[in-house]
């Protein structure tokens, strides 16, 4: 979609020879077209949820939430968290998790650890302990299993006997590596509280967070679990919305002093939204473009078109 979106802009720019936009300047006017139309998202939920409750927004065919949560779904993310210490694990990021969070949408707590020990054999997908007694603790598929060295993370396939798991991924490689099997049957949600409301909790017997009732504070990077004995990776997961990828236009070799799109290009990125949403980007890239070669009349017809189509 990125190369229409890019041909139709520069179409019309070159329709009344108001200039060229370079790849550089595209990619970036990409990338903020694409984080503006993915927060109006939210605005225009919260819009179509009280049409709703005001009986003003159709069913079936004609209800305006389903486009808007198909859309949004594509960001939705669901990772365990990486640990900084003890009870403290980082918030998403692209170090962490791959990908930069917009906004956390819950966070679920995995209490009960059922197995821990070191592996004794190496085996292709496979956690095997020769003292384990994985069966007996009640250890079944579906469970998380958590590599204590790297933080590699796999799920329980098949408890193939008392000594071995069969895992989703082979996440050890190594002898002696340390482990923990926790059960993923049993979780509660965390309540975000402020810096200021944990310590009066964390004062009380009464209020104090625990396994039943966990807290969790959000500081810079960093999310604090309560209570504290919640300090394994595995046992903490964020459901969050992600920011998009930022979108990059790339090109090889030039033809006549033009650059050719080229998608091959190991820093290729499309957009990530719908395909509907192609004239929205078109319009918001145009502004962008007309404040940058100061033709007002450039800003003024991206507008104009936003405005038009908002009334649709």
């Amino acid at each position: 979609m990125i190369n229409s979106v890019r041909n139709t802009v520069l179409s019309i720019l070159n329709k009344n020879n108001y200039g060229y936009i370079s790849p550089s300047d595209f990619n970036l006017f990409a990338k903020q077209a694409q984080l503006e139309i993915f927060e109006e998202y939210f605005s225009n939920y919260n819009k179509v949820i009280n049409m709703e409750n005001a009986r003003m927004s159709g069913s079936g065919y004609a209800a305006l939430r389903k486009p808007i949560e198909e859309a949004l779904e594509v960001f939705y993310e669901i990772n365990f968290l990486s640990q900084s210490a003890a009870n403290e694990y980082f918030l998403p990021s692209p170090t962490t998790t791959n990908d930069e969070y917009y906004m956390i949408d819950k966070v679920l707590c995995y209490p009960i650890i059922l197995e821990t020990g070191t592996n004794t054999a190496l085996s292709l997908n496979f956690l095997s302990d020769s003292t384990a007694t994985f069966q007996t603790a009640g250890v079944s598929v579906g469970d998380i299993v958590v590599n204590i060295t790297t933080g590699d993370i796999a799920r329980v396939v098949v408890v193939t006997s008392q000594t071995a798991l069969q895992l989703t991924s082979n996440i050890f490689t190594l002898l002696g590596t340390p482990y923990a099997v926790i059960d993923s049957s049993v979780f509660k949600q965390a309540d975000r509280v402020s810096q200021t409301k944990i310590t009066m909790l964390l004062n009380s017997n009464l209020t104090s967070p625990n396994t039943l009732f966990p807290s969790y504070t959000q500081q810079s990077d960093l999310m604090t679990i309560y209570p504290a004995s919640l300090s394994t990776k595995g046992q903490v997961q964020a459901h969050y919305f992600r920011l998009p990828k930022e979108p990059k236009w790339t090109y090889v070799t030039l033809v006549g002093g033009s650059p050719v799109f080229d998608q091959t290009q190991p820093d290729y990125q499309d957009f990530e939204l719908p395909l509907e949403d192609e004239y929205k980007l078109v319009t918001k890239i145009l502004e962008y473009a007309g404040m940058s070669i100061r033709e007002t009349e450039v800003v003024q017809f991206g507008m104009t078109q936003e405005q038009m189509q908002q009334q649709q």
